[in-house]
């Protein structure tokens, strides 16, 4: 039995000793050798070339090496029947809570205006609430979402989540749905998407949602660039409709040079890096996944593909 490893050159240096430690008794190949295809019974992907695992004959279990799946659900011969499973990670988890925490502060405490005052060395004090009448937003809440909502709530943020299903959450008010995602807009003052990229929700940060926001809201997208409609965000914020925007995933990766988000002033670019994947802690959880298939067992965070996550 052989794993086969995908992902970037830079990821791959780091996995690969480690690999061989947390999974001794595993023989691993690493694309682009991949030797005989009809040994490889596992794969542990990020961005697989599409028709690679259509090209395994006798693989069993397809492991993602983040917390999303659209990378995969892109290839157009995925083997559909083959189970996924998506990374679940605490450190990953609490990554993203450090992430939208910083974004929602910084787009709280002005942090745009005041930078702009720095460049024109004005000293100029701004009007600032407190973060209990900052209401925040949360598009996808999940164990992702929660975990941020929580850490949001304890700085003092009222915090709200939606999901596409109805969900109940211990300590906030959750809404689903087309009438309960107008309720969360209209009461969001920062909204943060944090949303799984399904054909449901392609594109949902649009011009017509932004309406619904209050005057002045902000964005985080920590979600994925296929979230956004590009086209209509610079719009909203020439405008005043949004304040400001926080974006960490784009269209397209990396972010062309000349793209007109660089150089906006009410944006702020990072480069997908709000919850990079952890090799040491991540090994161990996808190591655990693949024994317990082998075995048999329950395996965690199988992907339903009806939903996309």
């Amino acid at each position: 039995m052989a794993i086969l490893f995908r992902s970037t050159p830079a990821a791959t240096a780091r996995w690969q000793p480690l690999l061989a430690e947390l999974m001794p008794e595993h023989e691993f190949r690493f694309w682009p050798e991949v030797g005989d295809p009809a040994n490889i019974e596992y794969a542990m992907v990020w961005q697989p070339p599409p028709g690679l695992l259509a090209s395994l004959p006798s693989l069993r279990l397809i492991c993602g090496l983040g917390a999303g799946i659209d990378h995969l659900l892109r290839d157009p011969d995925l083997p559909r029947h083959i189970p996924i499973t998506r990374l679940v990670d605490p450190y990953m988890t609490d990554a993203m809570s450090e992430y939208v925490a910083l974004s929602v502060l910084r787009l709280h405490r002005q942090d745009l205006d005041y930078l702009a005052q720095q460049r024109a060395q004005s000293w100029e004090e701004r009007e600032q609430k407190n973060a209990c009448e900052r209401p925040v937003g949360i598009l996808g809440f999940g164990t992702l979402g929660q975990d941020a909502g929580r850490k949001l709530k304890a700085l003092g943020f009222p915090v709200a989540g939606w999901s596409r299903t109805a969900k109940e959450v211990a300590g906030f008010v959750t809404y689903a749905g087309g009438d309960g995602l107008d309720a969360l807009l209209a009461r969001s003052e920062i909204l943060v998407c944090l949303l799984p990229l399904t054909t449901a929700t392609e594109g949902i940060l649009n011009a017509g949602l932004f309406a619904r926001l209050p005057r002045g809201a902000a964005l985080v997208n920590a979600g994925r660039g296929g979230h956004l409609v590009e086209a209509d965000l610079i719009p909203a914020l020439d405008s005043g409709q949004l304040s400001g925007a926080v974006l960490d995933v784009f269209r397209e990766e990396p972010l062309p040079k000349g793209h007109p988000f660089w150089s906006h002033p009410r944006i702020i670019v990072t480069p997908h890096i709000a919850a990079e994947t952890h090799p040491p802690t991540a090994a161990a959880i996808i190591g655990d996944a693949i024994r317990r298939f082998a075995k048999g067992e329950p395996v965690a965070n199988l992907v339903d593909l009806a939903t996309g996550y």
